[in-house]
């Protein structure tokens, strides 16, 4: 049995994001329970918050200049970890 792919947020402890963090992760978590084998959280500084799905970097707030909304973040890990998953409503377009 493979071991299934894990996810990592690096937040800022400094700018205190650990909250953020915590919510994206469990938010993650029950999105993708069938498909991760955990969200690890790594605590680091100088306004740091990246996400790394299976150790390929899927949003960094650096590159892109702001945080990820939940639903472009999960959009983000399911293209990089499980393509055929349907997200239900987070795939919907808005009108």
């Amino acid at each position: 049995m493979s071991e299934k792919p894990r996810v990592e947020i690096e937040y800022c402890t400094q700018c205190r994001w650990l909250l953020r963090a915590a919510w994206m992760a469990q938010e993650l978590l029950t999105t993708f329970e069938q498909e991760i084998g955990g969200v690890t959280l790594v605590p680091g500084t100088g306004g740091i918050f990246e996400v790394r799905a299976d150790g390929e970097t899927v949003w960094s707030r650096k590159g892109e200049g702001r945080f990820p909304e939940i639903t472009e973040l999960k959009q983000r890990v399911r293209d990089r970890l499980a393509p055929e998953k349907d997200l239900g409503h987070s795939d919907r377009k808005k009108p």
